[in-house]
């Protein structure tokens, strides 16, 4: 039984402390932080590739602490989450939050020396855990976005992952309480059953200047909260930083937040001083607890939080918007007619296209055919008739049913290319499709499938046809 889902159901505001697994040290672990139940989290793959499981770190504590252990999808495919189900339910853990995760340090793109990186998407990862049943599962979210395809990529996909089962949602880390009440509205508007936590964190300048300079995926640090940052260290100000956490935290338990995952505050002393300002400011409603907290952070405007704005993205194109109605007609005609399927079965069935000369030149058709027009990368299971046309192979990251959360103003998270989800988001509103990208779930392409042929087994796959 998942003591988290009880304290959620019962609309119990609680707290989710995260621990690293970089390192075997044990840390306390709380029951409670002024007044609220803990749970404890434990990260996967932060500090480096190759961290402690957050399964084998859960070994390390009592069993009587709930914990929540993090599953990132970086560089593993569905059988390495099928294994991990199995010793999760072993070891009888029930609480997961299941997320695709940024890049992995040590990423490869793929050559003759190393084979490309694929990630596992949270979407898959969540159908998988509802199959196998005793699962309480949690996603992220990043609301902090700020130009508009960007920000509907992200709500698209979080319709998917609800979609797909997610009993509960955290949010990135961040700092706009405007962005935060606007995802609290879009679920009650969608009258969705799911509670939402938001991830906070003790900002200080010497953890502002660390997410800056290794530019971690999906957080916003503004030039204005680092001069903040550094005129209070400056002027020795340094209780300011929990103050603020804990108005932030009472923030969001105004605005109707199930509760708060909280980072880079596992120390008992940290703990200490966030509690203490938590209780001194418990009292206050929101108005006030608002006023507080825009007065710490100077905010003026209302802007302060919001990235400087700079153009990656182009308007969508007569040019893009033809190539979709040419590639939509060609699947239609040549893939998904009842005349194609029932001729390409006939054809396909034979087992002439499984001997090796002519499945390799079958194959190598279909490249040179889709390559130089979509980018195709021979997947086996090719899902463009599910993704506008815009094959996901030419994410760096293989991801279909949407973007991760480490994109900047439409730019890729490896920051060589504009996100394909957003050029995506783009053409979906140009051509009134927007609906497919929040309720196609596209299933995790198998790994004994890659390369080889599509077409092929399109047709032998009768069971994808409705």
């Amino acid at each position: 039984m998942s003591h988290l889902s009880q304290y959620l159901a019962q609309n119990q505001f609680c707290v989710l402390i995260e621990y690293l697994t970089s390192s075997q040290k044990i840390f306390s672990v709380p029951n409670q932080l002024a007044g609220f139940p803990v749970c404890m989290t434990l990260a996967d793959r932060v500090h480096s590739d190759t961290d402690l499981s957050p399964l084998d770190a859960a070994a390390l504590y009592p069993k009587d602490i709930e914990k929540v252990l993090h599953f990132a999808g970086k560089g593993r495919d569905i059988a390495d989450f099928e294994r991990f189900l199995l010793d999760a339910k072993n070891s009888k853990q029930h609480n997961l939050l299941l997320l695709t995760g940024d890049k992995l340090k040590n990423h490869h793109f793929g050559d003759d020396q190393q084979p490309r990186t694929r990630y596992l998407e949270s979407v898959n990862a969540v159908i998988a855990a509802k199959q196998h049943g005793n699962f309480y599962i949690g996603v992220a979210f990043n609301p902090f976005k700020y130009v508009e395809a960007e920000q509907d990529a992200q709500y698209f996909k979080l319709c998917k992952k609800l979609k797909a089962g997610a009993d509960f949602i955290i949010t990135q880390l961040g700092y706009d309480i405007v962005a935060l009440q606007q995802v609290k509205n879009f679920l009650t508007e969608q009258a969705a059953t799911q509670k939402i936590l938001a991830c906070v964190m003790p900002l200080t300048l010497a953890r502002a200047n660390f997410m800056l300079k290794h530019q971690v995926a999906g957080i916003v640090i503004t030039p204005h909260m680092l001069q903040v940052l550094q005129d209070e260290k400056a002027a020795g100000l340094t209780e300011q930083v929990y103050a603020r956490c804990a108005l932030q935290i009472l923030l969001c338990k105004h605005l109707g937040f199930a509760g708060v995952h909280l980072s880079a505050c596992h120390q008992t002393e940290e703990q200490t001083r966030l509690q203490h300002y938590i209780e001194e400011y418990k009292a206050l409603d929101f108005a006030a607890c608002l006023s507080l907290w825009n007065h710490l952070w100077q905010v003026q405007t209302g802007q302060e939080f919001y990235p400087k704005l700079v153009q990656y993205s182009r308007p969508v194109s007569s040019k893009q918007i033809l190539k979709y109605q040419h590639l939509s007609f060609m699947h239609d005609a040549f893939f998904a007619s009842k005349m194609a399927k029932s001729f390409g079965h006939f054809i396909f069935k034979s087992s002439f296209w499984d001997k090796t000369t002519t499945s390799q030149a079958l194959l190598k058709s279909e490249f040179v055919s889709k390559h130089r027009i979509v980018g195709c990368e021979s997947c086996g299971q090719c899902r463009l008739g599910k993704t506008l046309y815009i094959c996901p192979e030419t994410c760096p990251k293989g991801l279909a049913n949407g973007p991760c959360g480490g994109t900047t103003l439409d730019r890729c998270e490896f920051g060589d290319r504009e996100c394909i989800h957003s050029v995506k988001a783009r053409l979906a509103k140009a051509v009134q499709q927007t609906e497919i990208l929040k309720t196609e779930l596209i299933p995790t392409v198998p790994f004994e499938i890659r390369g080889s042929s599509s077409w092929k087994n399109w047709f032998r796959d009768e069971a994808d046809w409705g």
